[in-house]
């Protein structure tokens, strides 16, 4: 080896080929850091010197990734957008002395290549990945609230076409090696023993060899984009889309069109200043500052076990008590995400045929998409088994409950694992509203006993709740946290309580929402203000999906535990009097089957039935404000109670567990943003108004009165 430096090596091989490979030392990924464009130019400039070699290849050093991105970290220390703007100028310095080599450079891709990672190897002349189910290629920067700031607004469309590029750099999904051959994004796809020989040789054979990769342009998108008139076309259309999509609360997409609309219509180089300019802007939104900060917590949780000084036991084989929709998914979720082998166990054979049928449909359309094959698929449903009694338990680590809610049913059950499995065994419960504690109290080892609350869908929604109760033990919890994380999930640790943490602050939310609409506010109206506000779906849409029958089951037990403010609208009966459930019996608020039409419509019987009259409401302007009101206010009682640790877990929980806005970075985050002062007034307005179920809580009046935040 013949340079050597912290992050950079080049060596020279007999056949006149460089390679360059990165390693950043003590980092289990590579990142771009700012302070390696020096570094990189030198290096170049020493290639540039050479005259002995014919061509070059940029490798990774690190067994699973190429490149992940760029060090976020960097950017929280931008003080202006110009500091920002200055970052992205000089990062496409870098990739144009790169890509002005005149030798040919070849990018060999194994394991995650994104964002900046991307970006650097469309810098390259030529590129070629790994065929391993490790290599993902993508320019995930929307999802921070950001642009592909290296040249990859203006690279990715004019190597893969707009519309594809669009497509990726909007949603910031990430393609397999197959699919980034099939648009011509990779030259060629090979296994990872020969990748280093088989990019030494596309280097030696030139630029002018390009490789298999050939971007399939539909035909449609090929006449558009080939002329100015086309592009305006393929340009509105994502304007709207996004528009659509994102109700005008997030800046970047805009951002993103404006910069390929730019470098298409007026040249690489008004491209490449337009894109710096708008990233510089974009770093200093409170958007990608909220999105930003969410994606350094969830990072940070997955260093925590949970409970300090307990290290998790191993999960060998788990059990799902009941073969319901929840069981089916959690069953899962374990053997195909976390590859543990589970046995689902049920009084019935339909419910077991149903665990089996729902695992086997999620896998299949991995088969239909191609993404695996049937072999892998019959492989990974061979690790779940099922029983309809205790037969095959004996051995399990963690028996995950996930029964119907009734607490004698949930005793039978603890005594039932007590008995039939050993004394290590971790009894989960997947209760939604029962205490976990009073669950506990049938246990002759409490300690074993934790709470385990997964959101529907569960291969869907990525937040967990685990619930210790006074006696769990600390090596219970980071057990079942670990095990949680292998499935693909992002824990918090909540303690027990009512409705714990989430169905906590949603039941407030949905009870104010139902109030506006006894109010005369009509179904539509209130699920366009939430959604407009930021949240996936409406409060109206919401109920009709969980369940009206379910939602009138957790009321009075949160009305019991935590008090008035939590009783559910008397008017509420009259829906179930009528045998409205929502989706599930296709008789809800909107309405489905045969009677439904493309458009969403909602069931105007509805009103009559709880004696309405829609459109009368008043409050037009604060539709939102009053059912996010007292959902911030009910997540500050959560902290003040100890039930969450800390106002980040708290975001979490409401960000990946009921759909908070994103861009407001979670319920503390958008207090600290607001001011609590601000906050305690707009309560004290409406209690005043509408009674006690607005009454602040002690900490925010603590909080307004010291000008104190969450978050420093």
């Amino acid at each position: 080896m013949e340079n050597s430096n912290k992050s950079f090596s080049l060596s020279r091989r007999d056949d006149g080929i460089a390679i360059l490979s990165m390693d950043v030392p003590g980092e289990s990924m590579n990142t771009l850091k700012a302070e390696f464009g020096p570094e990189i130019s030198t290096l170049l400039s020493e290639i540039k010197a050479d005259s002995g070699i014919k061509g070059l290849v940029i490798i990774s050093g690190k067994p699973d990734s190429f490149v992940a991105g760029a060090d976020i970290s960097m950017l929280d220390a931008c003080q202006s957008a110009t500091d920002a703007r200055e970052l992205s100028s000089s990062g496409h310095k870098v990739f144009a002395e790169l890509e002005g080599l005149k030798i040919p450079v070849v990018a060999a891709i194994h394991g995650a290549c994104l964002g900046g990672g991307l970006e650097l190897a469309l810098a390259c002349h030529l590129r070629l990945c790994s065929d391993d189910k490790k290599t993902m290629l993508g320019v995930p920067e929307v999802q921070l609230g950001l642009l592909p700031g290296g040249g990859g607004t203006q690279r990715l469309p004019r190597l893969v076409g707009i519309t594809t590029a669009l497509d990726m750099m909007l949603t910031g999904k990430q393609v397999r090696p197959k699919q980034a051959l099939k648009m011509g994004l990779v030259d060629d796809v090979v296994p990872k023993s020969i990748l280093l020989e088989a990019a030494v040789e596309l280097a030696l054979a030139g630029k002018a060899k390009r490789g298999k990769g050939k971007n399939n342009k539909p035909m449609m998108n090929k006449l558009l984009e080939s002329n100015g008139f086309g592009q305006k076309i393929i340009f509105d259309q994502a304007r709207k889309q996004v528009a659509r999509k994102t109700q005008g609360n997030y800046p970047a997409p805009d951002k993103i069109i404006d910069c390929v609309r730019v470098g298409m219509s007026q040249g690489l180089e008004a491209g490449l200043a337009t894109e710096a300019r708008h990233f510089g802007e974009l770093v200093m939104t409170p958007e990608s500052a909220a999105l930003r900060s969410i994606f350094f917590a969830t990072t940070e949780m997955k260093k925590e076990t949970g409970a300090e000084g307990a290290e998790p036991s191993p999960v060998h084989k788990a059990v799902v008590l009941g073969g319901g929709l929840m069981g089916g998914g959690i069953a899962s979720v374990t053997t195909t995400k976390a590859k543990i082998p589970v046995r689902v166990k049920d009084i019935s054979e339909q419910g077991l045929s149903n665990a089996l049928g729902y695992a086997y449909k999620l896998l299949d359309k991995g088969v239909k998409r191609r993404h695996m094959t049937p072999a892998v698929r019959d492989k990974q449903m061979a690790l779940m088994t099922t029983t309809t009694d205790y037969v095959g338990v004996k051995d399990a680590d963690i028996v995950v409950e996930a029964v119907f809610e009734d607490l004698n049913l949930k005793h039978q059950m603890v005594r039932d694992i007590e008995r039939e499995c050993g004394e290590h065994t971790i009894f989960a419960s997947n209760t939604s509203s029962l205490p976990i504690g009073q669950i506990a109290e049938a246990a002759a080892r409490p300690e074993n006993v934790i709470g385990l609350h997964y959101f529907s869908p569960v291969e869907k929604m990525p937040l967990v709740e685990v619930i210790a109760h006074d006696k769990t033990s600390p090596q219970t919890i980071a057990t079942t946290v670990a095990f949680a994380r292998k499935q693909g999930k992002t824990p918090i640790v909540v303690k027990d309580g009512a409705g714990f943490y989430v169905n906590r602050i949603l039941a407030l939310y949905m009870n104010e929402a139902a109030q506006l609409l006894l109010e005369g506010n009509s179904v539509e109206s209130l699920d366009k203000a939430l959604v407009k506000f930021g949240f996936p779906v409406g409060p109206i849409t919401l109920l009709d999906e969980v369940g009206i029958d379910v939602g009138a089951k957790i009321s009075p037990i949160l009305e019991k535990e935590l008090g008035e403010r939590f009783a559910a609208p008397s008017a509420f009966d009259k829906l179930l009097a009528d045998d409205r459930k929502g989706r599930k019996n296709a008789k809800g608020f909107y309405l489905y089957g045969p009677k439904a039409g493309k458009k969403k419509e909602v069931d105007k019987s509805v009103y009559q039935v709880l004696g309405i009259a829609p459109g009368v409401g008043a409050e037009n302007a604060n539709l939102a404000e009053r059912c996010v009101v007292q959902m911030l206010n009910e997540a500050v009682r959560c902290l003040e109670e100890g039930i969450i640790a800390s106002a980040r877990d708290g975001d979490i929980g409401a960000i990946f567990g009921i759909g908070f806005p994103p861009f407001l970075g979670g319920p503390f985050h958008y207090i600290d943003t607001m001011g609590a002062d601000q906050l305690l007034a707009k309560l004290e307005r409406f209690q005043s108004r509408f009674g006690d179920r607005f009454a602040p809580s002690e900490l925010l009046k603590t909080m307004a009165a010291e000008g104190r935040r969450f978050f420093d």
